[in-house]
């Protein structure tokens, strides 16, 4: 811990933690619940796309956020809301300095913010020394979103549910392209669609594999964002093309670096685009497992 200054509370040093992206390869949205949250079916595909979460612990127990998305205002930013439900959930007198640098867009569908929360739940724990687990930590962060218990876990997993209820599912190696069309998508809006599809039957694991499956929410995003129907239709010319959760991100898989990098090479400039590698275990849960901080 550094010599705090006359006056200024005493912070450690920050230690910067690592918050992936995901894929979801496929999502079937087959009911709604009488609280208005919808049951899906979704396979959660963890990549190699990260935001940093930098974090201090303070000693004057108080909550602020350094540095953060633009345009995001500091009491809507899911990291700084992850912070203040841990302390409201373990009582700790603790407190941290938080800076957010983003790499994953923002409402693309690629699980950016729900990650965020997720590091930093995990690592607040870690670094306040709070002794919960994962699953208690899952539960405190699905009160923030329905993705931030899978990056919590740290895996790819099939989800049911709400997305809450996972499985975990090694994925062979692949590499995916990845189209942000630079418009972002809001997900109540399309959860609350009147066209959405909310009856897809359920499936198997083993199902999926053999046959695949689709997203329920692409035909309501096509319809509501020509930006993000003109890179699906764009990346189908490569071979296929998928969207991600509800957008705005479209990708394809490649099995290999060389072959994703050839396609990402053809993107046309008006769009951003990633070249990202599969993962099956999250880089955070990596690091933790070997007793490495950050």
């Amino acid at each position: 811990m550094r010599r705090a200054a006359e006056g200024e509370p005493a912070v450690a040093a920050p230690a910067r933690w690592p918050a992936p992206a995901k894929l979801n390869l496929f999502l079937h949205v087959t009911g709604r619940r009488a609280d208005g949250y919808h049951e899906l079916q979704t396979l959660f595909q963890l990549i190699d796309l990260e935001d940093t979460i930098t974090l201090a612990p303070r000693e004057d127990g108080r909550i602020e956020r350094r540095t953060g998305p633009a345009g995001v205002a500091a009491a809507d930013d899911l990291a700084v809301r992850a912070a203040r439900s841990l302390k409201d959930a373990t009582g700790t007198a603790a407190g941290a300095d938080i800076a957010v640098l983003k790499r994953i867009p923002l409402g693309a569908g690629l699980g950016g913010g729900s990650s965020d929360a997720a590091t930093t739940l995990v690592a607040l724990n870690e670094l306040w020394q709070c002794g919960l687990s994962l699953d208690e930590l899952a539960r405190v962060g699905l009160r923030l979103g329905a993705d931030v218990p899978v990056f919590v876990q740290g895996f790819s997993a099939w989800a049911e549910g709400v997305g809450e209820r996972l499985t975990p599912v090694t994925l062979p190696e692949r590499w995916y392209v990845i189209i942000y069309p630079g418009v972002s998508v809001s997900t109540r809006e399309v959860f609350q669609s009147p066209e959405l599809t909310r009856n897809s039957p359920l499936i198997t694991i083993r199902a999926f594999f053999e046959s695949g499956g689709h997203n329920d929410c692409e035909s309501v995003v096509r319809a509501r964002s020509p930006e993000v129907a003109e890179a699906l239709e764009w990346l189908a010319r490569a071979g296929s093309a998928h969207l991600s959760g509800t957008g705005s991100c479209v990708f394809t898989a490649r099995e290999s670096a060389a072959d994703a990098e050839r396609l990402a090479a053809q993107v046309p400039d008006r769009w951003r685009s990633f070249v990202a590698r599969g993962l099956n275990t999250s880089p955070l849960h990596a690091r933790l497992r070997r007793g490495q901080r950050p």
